[in-house]
This record gives C-alpha cells, sequence and structure tokens, in this order.
C-alpha cells in the first residue's frame, strides 16, 4: 500500500518485473529510477507538471509527413549527439565520422551517377563539387556502399520544408567506386535556423539560446558488413560552430570548403567500423503542402 512518496517509485519497479524481455526491463527501470530522482530532487510543482504534460502533448502535434518535432527537440537537449558519439568511435573511446541522422532524412533519395548534380530545380548559390572516399580502419576502400547525401537550400530550407523546390532537390544516392571515392555536384549550403514553432523552440527561447546551425552536409553510409554512420560535414568557417542549436559539431566532421574560381570545393574521407549494417527508419515522409 502507498504511503508516502518513495512507496510510488518501489510499486511501480515491482510491478515492472514480469517484463519479459531483460532489455526493456532494464531500460524502464532505469528511466523509472531517473525520473522519479528528478521529480523529487526538483519538487515539481503540479503546474509544472501539468506545462510538461502539455509539451509532451506538443511534440506530436507539432509532427507531420514534413517535420519531426521530437528528433528536432532530441537534437536541442544534445541527446542525438550523445547516443551517436557512445555507439561509435569504438564505444565513444575515439573520433568518429559518425554524426546525429537529423530531422530531414527522407527514404527513397534518387540514385545518381558518380559525378551527377543533385540539383533538381532552380537553386541559386555557388556550385559546390564534393569528392568523398568510404574506407575502413585499415585505410583500405570500400567499394560499393551506398551513400545518401542531403543538404538545406541556400535559403535555409530543406526541400521537404519548401513547396517551391522540387522534390528530392538537393538529395542524392550514390554507390563508390573501387578505389571507395564519390562525387557529386550540388550548391554550398549556408547555416540556417531551425523551426522554432513548437516545443523545440519554446525550450531555446526559455534559455536565450538562438536556433541557428551551422552550414553543413548530410551522409548516410550503408555497406553490408560495416556498421551504417549518419554524418555531417560541417563547414569550418561557420561562425555557429560552437554554439549549434543541436550539439552536432565535432572536430572530426569539420571540411575544407575551398574556393576555386567561382564555386566552392569540398574533399572529406569516411572511415567505417565493422558492425551491422542498417539503414534507419526516416523521420518524415514527405514534403510541405504549398
Amino acid at each position: 500500500m502507498i504511503e508516502k512518496p518513495a512507496d510510488v517509485t518501489a510499486a511501480v519497479l515491482r510491478e515492472m518485473q514480469r517484463t519479459p524481455d531483460a532489455r526493456t526491463k532494464e531500460l524502464l527501470a532505469l528511466l523509472v529510477r531517473h525520473l522519479h530522482a528528478f521529480v523529487q530532487e526538483a519538487r515539481l510543482t503540479e503546474r509544472e507538471f501539468q506545462t510538461a504534460i502539455r509539451q509532451l502533448n506538443a511534440i506530436g502535434q507539432h509532427t507531420t509527413p514534413s517535420h519531426n518535432e521530437a528528433m528536432l527537440l532530441a537534437g536541442s537537449l544534445g541527446v542525438s549527439n550523445l547516443v551517436c558519439l557512445l555507439n561509435n568511435g569504438a564505444g565513444g573511446t575515439r573520433p568518429t565520422q559518425a554524426n546525429n541522422l537529423g530531422p530531414f532524412y527522407r527514404e527513397g533519395t534518387p540514385h545518381c551517377a558518380d559525378g551527377a548534380s543533385i540539383v533538381r530545380s532552380p537553386t541559386p548559390g555557388p556550385t559546390l563539387t564534393v569528392r568523398g572516399w568510404v574506407r575502413d580502419g585499415e585505410g583500405q576502400p570500400i567499394a560499393g556502399a551506398e551513400v545518401d547525401v542531403w543538404h538545406s537550400s541556400p535559403n535555409g530550407l530543406y526541400e521537404n520544408q519548401d513547396p517551391s523546390q522540387a522534390d528530392m532537390n538537393l538529395r542524392g544516392r550514390l554507390v563508390t567506386e573501387a578505389d571507395g571515392s564519390f562525387s557529386f555536384v550540388s550548391v554550398k549550403p549556408a547555416g540556417y535556423p531551425v523551426p522554432t514553432g513548437g516545443p523545440a523552440g519554446a525550450l531555446l527561447a526559455a534559455q536565450g539560446r538562438h536556433n541557428l546551425r551551422p552550414a553543413h552536409l548530410h551522409f548516410l553510409i550503408v555497406k553490408p558488413g560495416y556498421k551504417t554512420i549518419a554524418s555531417q560535414v560541417y563547414d569550418a568557417s561557420d561562425p555557429n560552430l560552437e554554439t549549434d542549436s543541436q550539439f552536432g559539431v565535432t572536430k572530426a566532421l569539420l571540411g575544407n570548403f575551398e574556393r576555386r574560381g567561382d564555386g566552392y570545393a569540398l574533399e572529406f574521407t569516411f572511415v567505417l567500423e565493422p558492425g551491422e549494417s542498417l539503414r534507419p527508419s526516416a523521420p518524415i515522409t514527405g514534403k510541405a503542402a504549398a
């Protein structure tokens, strides 16, 4: 029988002992212990609890086929990158090219020939030529790896956010050559503001933080026998590297966007670890309506 606050935690943990899956039971028990400890330490008021429930509901209310508020909020709290770093780079013991998947990855990206352009509708901005390599831990090339790439337009919007952009604009899927290389042509991305109309925006405002992300390209690299990595390569000259609203920037992912004539060029090498090859579920499924 529950009589005092500590009895609540004990009762919940006792009932959860029937959970058949061992890992699920472990995770839920940890969640309950830490969540109840937070409530106790914070002396959470009833009004604060009601506000928190409204914010949780708002996560779902602000999620649409073209926008994933939960992913955005996880990044704004640093959870996304923490999970990434703990699960890559030999369990977080060395630098890694792995990074957040982000809230804008879409499935069904069109295949492109090596060196092709991923610009599918008029997109003003300087040309960017990208050449990358995928290698193993010994420096050997990995041929036949699928490389998805996507990034925002210089206007600060991904194509799924912007009805004026063609479907799958600035997105493409390439396959690495025998030497582990891949290449494509696009436009140079710019830094951009993340959406602030939901709980993630309220969180940033409450903390006095800006909502900007430094300019970057997204990559997802899949090859059987190797651990799938999502990655982002950041413009080393961007002014918001130290205050990224999604806490995604790591030293291992700073890229040199070198000026060449009227455009830019980027070269970057990714290193894959042995492990499970699994393509993640896309956090969004379509485009915003006009």
